[in-house]
């Protein structure tokens, strides 16, 4: 680590005193503040929209305050830009990843950094092993010659994590770090995070999980609406403690599992392969029912659900709707046969971050049924829109604010709201509670549960076992491509679930 700290001797490494900021319509952060000491976690915590994110960006010198004041090692700092930031030692891990995904993992970890030969060219030999040796150290297993866009969405994440890593940081900020990571890769991250404390680094860590806080943070502080509510040791509260702090209220029924009419079958997969990918998938899944799809990153679910939705077809096997068999070939003739697919990276196959509220919503919606004479029906779409935005209580100063400038978390509901007002008989969920907060959650598990009750077959993927449990009529288990068991809901639980899944 780079000796920034020698001549230091205060009680926090940071400090964030009285920042203030408002967007168009919006005061995002109320005077809030924020203390860090060196050689702890500090969770932040908060719904979507409390300002935890914004905190951070003014933090990394992404986004200026309009009031307050910033400081490290007791002295005051004007962080102009990402580069500054990390030069006066902040490094921070972005909820949405943010690698060049046509590059080695060595480039993205080096970018502006490589090391050059004495021709002034970029050194590829010692920058791949610079960069084995820094996955060494953490304990991270990848080729640092692969290309980023063969990764999956956890290893890019460990990718984040090891860049950030090699800036030798005195302030580590991360953002839902463990948001696409399996249990053991979160051992892992633990693991990595607790021989950072030991170097004296002070880490901001950003989550929803309530277990996570209790692991590995020392203290927390909770933000609610762009204001500070109150910061406290972890030691001293409960769960429901937080929960309270966070939204205002009790949150009594996290999972409220409707027992729905179960009818036909809608769905059946038979022997469905893609080679080098997934084989031999067959389930079925019926009318009022909640299918979980389980399984440890890299079984394959979310491939399996591309080729229901006709992302990336399958190669061989059968889909069947209603008993007929189908061709998939396109999302398109998937949405005509009546499903809808909520992606598991809302950044990359979700939202369209460069339009608003509006036309993201309505991208799904404008079918035979919303235009007439050619011309869309915009007053009863927008109507529709303003309903659903409603509902789900996604926070925007309007329906035409741009969605790159939505939390994660109003993002990801935008896009649950864009797939409900098709009205699907077939409801595809890929990790549809991925980066929202505990009020959100229940509010989403309720709009889900309220769906099988209304005769929607919902085909939910989770990484979250709590979830697969509370929510799942039925689960199916694949492990590395193909189903490795199923469990009824009265015999499933987290041991048999993970003894399937590691099959």
């Amino acid at each position: 680590m780079l000796d920034r700290t020698s001549a230091w001797q205060g009680e926090y490494i940071l400090e964030a005193d009285d920042i203030t900021k408002a967007f168009p319509g919006v005061v995002a952060l109320a005077g809030v503040q924020l203390r860090i000491r060196p050689g702890t976690v500090h969770a932040l915590m908060g719904e979507n929209g409390a300002g935890k994110s914004t905190l951070m960006k003014i933090i990394a010198g992404i986004q200026k305050p309009d009031a307050g004041e910033i400081r490290l090692r007791g002295q005051p700092v004007e962080l102009d830009s990402p580069l500054d930031a990390l030069e006066q030692g902040i490094a921070m891990i972005h909820q949405e990843l943010a690698l060049m995904n046509p590059m080695t993992v060595a480039e993205n970890v080096w970018i502006r950094r490589e090391p050059r030969n004495r021709l002034g060219l970029i050194d590829h030999a010692r920058m791949n092993q610079m960069t084995r040796d820094l996955f060494a150290r953490l304990n991270i297993q990848l080729d640092p010659a692969a290309t980023v866009s063969e990764l999956t969405v956890a290893e890019k994440q460990m990718v984040e994590i090891a860049k950030a890593v090699s800036y030798n940081s005195d302030v580590l900020i991360m953002d839902e770090p463990t948001s696409a990571l399996t249990e053991r890769e979160v051992e892992h991250l633990f693991a990595i995070i607790r021989d950072l404390k030991a170097r004296g680094i002070g880490i901001v860590y950003i989550t929803h999980k309530m277990n996570e806080l209790f692991e590995i943070a020392d203290e927390f502080t909770v933000f609610r609406d762009g204001k500070y509510v109150g910061t406290h040791a972890s030691s001293d509260v409960t769960r429901d403690d937080i929960i309270r702090m966070m939204v205002g209220r009790e949150i009594t029924e996290m999972f409220p599992k409707i027992d729905c009419e179960i009818g036909e079958t809608v769905l059946e997969l038979r022997n469905l392969t893609l080679p080098g990918v997934f084989h031999d998938v067959s389930f079925t899944l019926r009318r009022g029912e909640i299918l979980g799809l389980a399984g440890l990153v890299g079984s394959k679910r979310s491939n399996v659900a591309e080729a229901i939705f006709g992302v990336k077809p399958a190669a061989s096997g059968e889909i069947l709707i209603d008993g007929k068999p189908v061709r998939i070939a396109s999302p398109a003739a998937a949405m005509g046969h009546g499903i809808a697919f909520l992606t598991e990276d809302r950044k990359e196959t979700g939202c369209f971050l460069i339009l608003d509220c509006l036309e993201n919503i309505q991208s799904a919606l404008i079918t035979r049924s919303h235009v007439k004479a050619g011309m869309v029906q915009e007053r009863q779409v927008r109507r529709l829109a303003e309903e659903m935005a409603a509902k789900l209580r996604i926070k925007t100063p309007s329906l035409h604010e741009t969605v790159e400038n939505l939390s994660g978390g109003n993002q990801q509901k935008l896009l649950i709201a864009r797939w409900l007002l098709t009205k699907p008989r077939i409801l595809i969920l890929d990790e549809p509670t991925r980066g929202i907060d505990v009020g959100a959650k229940a509010e989403i598990h309720r709009l889900i549960t309220g769906l099988a009750a209304e005769g929607v077959a919902v085909l939910m993927i989770s990484s979250e076992l709590p979830e697969i449990l509370g929510m799942s009529d039925r689960i199916v288990v694949m492990h590395e491509g193909h189903v490795s068991g199923e469990l009824a809901r009265a015999e499933a639980d987290q041991m048999r679930i993970m003894d399937l899944a590691a099959r």
